[in-house]
């Protein structure tokens, strides 16, 4: 085995346990409806603030320019830490109060340490394969964000254990990450100046690449966040209540654990060869029209909806990875760590707005047409990824494979 296999299995394994903070609370949003009785908009606050928390976190990761200055492991090793300390703080509290939405922001603010950090080791190693390193780390990424969701239903019942369960995997992350390797593609940044993460705007190939990425973001963590409190309104009409709730934990972990993890990989495959442009493209116009699709099955019979909310968990993830290999292809070489920080900033920044969007629309239109209004990313990604494809230095994307 090679030390580049060792060093992105280990990272993988990190990143898995790693993430299982970030929709620790956000799983357990219909156990706490029941017995806490929270409201749309606390429910909400579960997932966003986290959200909040990231783009704090990035802003200023970006601007100090941590992942390009510093050992990129010691960053991760240090927010992981931190981000444990903050999710078993919940245990310690009442899940209600302003004490969890500041803790849940503690943690995404160490997320920024974690998340595009990874992705910086992993493109350490890249050589021709970056499409498929990087989906297969954020495959990883999205089996961990999904791994409460089976901690709640096949593995623990009481949501004290879903937290705890999270947060004894992210400490095993901080144990392995000293172990991960870095390739020969690692670069220390040369200096540090301010106005680094404005590189990201300036530059027009990276600016309509990051258009592309937040139009996918506009989608992705509105359905990440209400997908399974959708599918335990449909199946609690259909199936009886006690199997509504275990089949709608095992439906979304199935959706956005195992199809996006399928979907990253095999799109990160994929794009290598027909190219990053042609590969998000067509992930976003399917998985439009799965936004569109959805609301209309409500209430369908279950397997109906498992199977077009599989395809959603694997299209809607699909693209992910190829944004930010697109954004690690297009940057400066000391800049990668910078660039691919201040890129899921924006695109966190936006998902603020369309998760506490959701739930306004749904008493508003209905479950039946409020992820339609979700498809609005996806159709505007698409057409910045096609000015991408015909831009100049698109040919820089996947060897030449736009």
């Amino acid at each position: 085995m090679t030390p580049k296999f060792w060093a992105l299995t280990l990272l993988t394994i990190c990143e898995i346990s790693a993430m299982s903070l970030w929709f620790s609370a956000t799983a357990l949003i219909p156990t706490f409806r029941t017995e806490f009785n929270i409201s749309s908009d606390q429910a909400s606050l579960l997932t966003s603030s986290v959200q909040a928390g990231f783009v704090v976190g990035t802003l200023l990761s970006a601007m100090l320019m941590l992942a390009d200055r510093f050992d990129p492991r010691r960053v991760f090793l240090a927010s992981t830490l931190i981000a444990t300390i903050a999710n078993a703080s919940i245990l310690l509290s009442d899940p209600t109060t302003v004490t969890t939405i500041a803790l849940r922001f503690v943690t995404g603010v160490c997320m920024a340490g974690i998340y595009p950090v990874g992705m910086k080791i992993a493109t350490t190693w890249a050589k021709g394969d970056i499409g498929f390193l990087v989906g297969l780390l954020v495959g990883g990424l999205t089996l961990g964000s999904a791994a409460p969701y089976l901690f709640s239903s096949f593995l623990i019942l009481d949501w004290q254990l879903t937290i705890a369960g999270a947060s004894m995997a992210s400490l095993v992350s901080a144990l392995l990450i000293l172990f991960v390797g870095l390739g020969p593609n690692h670069i220390i940044a040369r200096e540090f100046h301010w106005g680094a993460a404005l590189t990201a705007w300036k530059i027009k190939s990276l600016r309509l690449a990051n258009f592309g990425y937040l139009g996918h973001m506009w989608e992705l963590y509105a359905m990440l966040a209400w997908l399974g409190v959708f599918l335990d309104a449909s199946f609690k009409i259909t199936l009886q209540a006690d199997d509504a709730a275990f089949w709608a934990k095992v439906t979304t972990f199935s959706a956005i654990g195992i199809g996006g993890a399928i979907g990253c990989i095999g799109g990160g495959l994929l794009a290598d060869r027909i190219g990053r442009t042609t590969l998000t493209m067509g992930a976003m116009i399917i998985s439009g029209t799965c936004a569109i699709t959805i609301g209309f099955l409500f209430t369908s019979p279950p397997m109906i909806i498992f199977i077009v909310c599989f395809i959603w968990g694997i299209t809607i993830i699909a693209d992910s990875p190829q944004f930010s290999a697109s954004i690690a292809e297009l940057s400066p070489p000391d800049m990668i760590g910078t660039m691919l920080t201040i890129q899921t900033c924006a695109g966190f920044l936006l998902t603020l707005i369309t998760i506490h969007m959701m739930p306004h629309l749904i008493d508003a239109v209905s479950w039946t047409y409020a992820f339609a209004v979700l498809a609005i990313g996806p159709i505007l990604g698409t057409i910045a990824m096609g000015r991408l494809r015909a831009h100049p230095e698109a040919l820089k994307l996947a060897g030449g494979n736009r």
